[in-house]
């Protein structure tokens, strides 16, 4: 009498059509997890990453007018802030001044008779502020420096991704300044002209002011 070997789970095998099922039903379970971990951004939108890359040009221009606007509403007469300096340099920071990284951000406007240039800056010779005071105005075509940036202690660090964009923002500000203050000046004939200038400066040295200029009026 031959007996037949007895069928266990371990060599009992499911039909192919059953595997392939089991098989397609994994992969679904897959899909909808990731599905379901997938955040849909529409183009264009808020959250479009292309949107919220750093655009300096965009930067600048939205944003000068409002330096622009803050300069002036903190602007203080060349003399008057010549005076204050001298007689007493931290109580004239604390009354006109915006800290900056390094330096004192100042304010200032004045008219004055242009003198000697080299490189688009030019010394200004103000009325009634001391001989001893040197004070020059950027013209272009190079525009130096983050005065404009740190003007008015609204623009900080903490806006931007990184050390690159914050130093960029201000490069954009200086661009957009000189095509919205600059480009209509000739600055190769402003010699022996009067000018009137509303600007910002970073005090390092008491006896000498490098003015960057937000409204420059030729007389």
């Amino acid at each position: 009498m031959s007996s037949q070997p007895a069928t266990t789970p371990m060599n009992r095998r499911a039909p192919s059509g059953v595997r392939w099922m089991i098989i397609a039903a994994g992969v679904l379970v897959v899909l909808g997890a990731m599905i379901l971990d997938t955040k849909v951004v529409v183009i264009g939108s808020a959250e479009d990453s292309r949107k919220a890359a750093f655009s300096p040009e965009a930067f600048g221009k939205a944003e000068f007018p409002n330096v622009q606007a803050g300069v002036e509403q903190r602007a203080v007469d060349a003399p008057t802030l010549a005076a204050a300096i001298a007689k007493d340099k931290a109580a004239a920071e604390k009354q006109y001044g915006v800290p900056a990284n390094v330096g004192t951000e100042f304010s200032v406007k004045f008219s004055g008779v242009v003198g000697e240039g080299k490189s688009g800056i030019y010394t200004i010779k103000v009325a009634d502020v001391p001989d001893t005071l040197v004070v020059r105005v950027q013209t272009g075509p190079a525009i130096n420096g983050t005065d404009l940036r740190d003007a008015t202690g609204a623009i900080t660090f903490g806006q931007f991704t990184n050390q690159i964009e914050y130093q960029n923002a201000g490069s954009a500000l200086n661009n957009e300044m000189k095509k919205q203050v600059l480009s209509a000046i000739d600055n190769s004939k402003l010699g022996g002209k009067t000018i009137s200038v509303v600007g910002v400066f970073k005090l390092i040295n008491p006896k000498g002011w490098l003015v960057t200029p937000v409204k420059l009026s030729v007389q």
